[in-house]
């Protein structure tokens, strides 16, 4: 191993700049070449990818976005578009690739390692915190804090007019942001696309708890709930209780940006690091993770295509505490 490559792909997490610092400053430290990915699996095809220093990842580690931006591409999924990214990479006698992204990001990566034997690892850099085998990914936490901040504020004015404000959270297919920022925030209820059953118990709470001690709630929705989107849920609401005075509000991708946490930065670090180790070491297919605040390699069958599942705990708290 004396040369390896570095790329961002997928939705950007805040994070990742420190992500990619971690790589190459690891890499250098390992008398390694690296070399920077531009736009992801498109940068591969398009031969874009440009030597890198310690200089180039001056001044990053609190940025969020990526510094090597990331993109679409529909010709990787496609054997001619792996074969070409194979090619650049060898041309430019790359030895081995760090992937920094979420599920459609290890999903490429695990194809082009196995078609061409080539080593792969992955960094987990995702604000959905849904990959399997690790207890956090790269700007989760960041995300978290950037919904509870948001709620926080919606709170004053809701309690100001007596108002039910249901606060739209990223997450089609995992409920990870919505349940942590609605125990986080105080919400009184939450959606999430895991758990059947969220409309009967907002309903219940309406009719009992809301009445009888509330001035004013908060119920977080991820986007990707079986019940429909804050807007339809909320409209669903006003029509079978009238007398409740509700508004929406869509947090969006001001979720994806800002500077990153402390606890994303040294995340990042520390998962940048280990995977240049791992790739010195050999290994290939595995996703860098934290469990139980100890390192982990998880097979990229696993992170890819095991369920992350909701903390049943967790999610008995929000109902407790709305009481």
């Amino acid at each position: 191993m004396k040369k390896i490559a570095v790329l961002t792909s997928g939705g950007d997490a805040p994070g990742m700049n420190a992500a990619i610092r971690a790589v190459v400053r690891g890499a250098i430290s390992y008398k390694l070449q690296v070399m920077g990915v531009f736009r992801g699996y498109q940068g591969l095809i398009d031969d874009d990818l440009h030597d890198m220093t310690s200089k180039s990842v001056s001044n990053i580690i609190h940025q969020g976005g990526t510094i090597l931006k990331t993109a679409r591409c529909k010709e990787f999924p496609t054997k001619e578009g792996r074969k070409k990214a194979f090619y650049n990479l060898r041309k430019h006698d790359i030895d081995g690739l760090v992937v920094i992204g979420g599920n459609g990001t290890f999903t490429g990566a695990k194809l082009l390692g196995e078609e061409f034997n080539f080593p792969v690892i992955g960094i987990p850099g995702t604000i959905d915190n849904d990959l399997y085998g690790t207890d956090f990914t790269i700007g989760f936490d960041t995300a978290l804090n950037t919904v509870v901040d948001a709620v926080d504020k919606i709170r004053d004015t809701a309690t100001a007019h007596n108002r039910l404000f249901f606060v739209e959270v990223m997450g089609r297919h995992a409920g990870f942001l919505a349940l942590h920022s609605a125990i986080a925030s105080g919400s009184e209820a939450v959606f999430t696309p895991e758990v059947d059953g969220d409309m009967e118990r907002l309903y219940d709470f309406l009719r009992n708890k809301f009445k009888k001690a509330k001035s004013s709630s908060i119920v977080i929705v991820a986007e990707g709930t079986k019940e429909g989107n804050a807007i339809t849920i909320s409209q669903k609401v006003t029509e079978d209780f009238p007398e409740y005075d509700t508004r929406v509000s869509i947090l969006g991708h001001i979720q994806r940006g800002g500077s990153p946490s402390p606890f994303d930065r040294v995340l990042a670090s520390e998962l940048g690091v280990a995977a240049v180790r791992a790739l010195i070491a050999g290994k290939k297919a595995v996703m860098m993770g934290l469990e139980s605040n100890k390192l982990v390699e998880v097979p990229f069958d696993d992170a890819i295509f095991k369920k992350k599942d909701l903390d049943p705990r967790m999610v008995g708290l929000v109902g407790v505490l709305s009481i």
